[in-house]
C-alpha cells in the first residue's frame, strides 16, 4: 500500500508581491530537501500555454511526502509556520490568499496487504 502523501500548495500574491513571494518560497526549498520523507518540494509559478488554458493561482508547491508523518512533521517545522505566520497570516504579509490540499494516489476502499 502506498504511503506517500501529495501536496498542491498554492498561494495568490497580494498586487506588485508575485516576486517576493516566490523567492521567499524557494528560500524553503533547501532544507526541505534535506527532511527524511521529501521525495518532492519544488515552487513553480503559472505560465501562459495554449494548451493549458486553466485558471489556477500564480505560484503552485508541488511536493510528494513519504508518508502522511513526513508531511505532518514538514508542517510543524518552525521554518514553515514562520512563513504561513508571517506572509499568509499576517496583515501585512505578501499572500493575499493560500490554498493547501493534500491526495494520495491510492484508489478507494484499497486492500492491498500491509507489510
Amino acid at each position: 500500500m502506498s504511503q506517500k502523501v501529495y501536496c498542491i500548495a498554492q498561494f495568490q500574491p497580494k498586487p506588485g508581491r508575485e516576486a517576493a513571494v516566490f523567492a521567499a518560497l524557494q528560500a524553503l526549498e533547501p532544507n526541505a530537501h534535506r527532511e527524511d520523507g521529501c521525495l518532492q518540494y519544488t515552487v513553480t509559478r503559472h505560465v501562459d500555454h495554449p494548451n493549458a488554458p486553466g485558471e489556477s493561482y500564480p505560484i503552485v508547491f508541488h511536493e510528494i511526502w513519504a508518508s502522511r508523518e513526513a508531511f505532518e512533521a514538514h508542517c510543524n517545522r518552525r521554518e514553515i509556520q514562520a512563513f504561513f505566520s508571517a506572509q499568509v497570516e499576517a496583515e501585512d504579509g505578501d499572500v493575499a490568499d493560500a490554498n493547501v490540499c493534500v491526495y494520495t494516489d491510492e484508489p478507494q476502499d484499497f486492500d492491498a496487504p500491509r507489510f
